[in-house]
């Protein structure tokens, strides 16, 4: 596995947020199949059970709020990732009308604050920020 996509992955340090959500957990497996250092940044898992710990994966994961800039910053400088994906996420659309201030504070200040600490960091080569498809109007197109 560690061939595909060139190695690229191989032996790089990789920082993911949102690591204890679905595609998060996915994700960090898949990085370290391909041969990635993972260290993961998020809240508890949502559920009781979830993927994240059925899969009971072997790194470093960090539980704090993307929404706190300073510990963010801090665990990124720390782990000194090349790449970071962002997908920490308050994802659900009811939750949101009903937490309005609390959805912005972690979609939007959340990707400012990764941001902001991927460009204090200088390791960090690159970002992949990822989102919903919640977030888009659909037009039926």
């Amino acid at each position: 596995m560690r061939n595909l996509f060139d190695g690229a992955y191989d032996g790089k340090r990789a920082f993911v947020t949102g690591d204890t959500g679905f595609k998060g957990s996915w994700l960090a497996l898949w990085l370290q199949e391909l041969g990635a250092e993972v260290t993961g940044y998020a809240l508890d898992p949502p559920s009781e059970p979830n993927h994240f710990d059925a899969l009971a994966l072997d790194y470093e994961s960090i539980r704090d709020d993307v929404r706190d800039r300073e510990k963010l910053t801090a665990s990124i400088e720390r782990a000194k990732p090349e790449v970071v994906f962002h997908l920490a996420a308050q994802p659900l659309v009811r939750r949101s009308y009903r937490e309005p201030t609390e959805t912005f504070e972690t979609n939007v200040m959340g990707v400012m604050n990764v941001l902001e600490a991927c460009r204090r960091a200088p390791s960090v080569r690159a970002v992949v920020i990822i989102t919903s498809d919640k977030c888009y109007r659909n037009v039926e197109w």
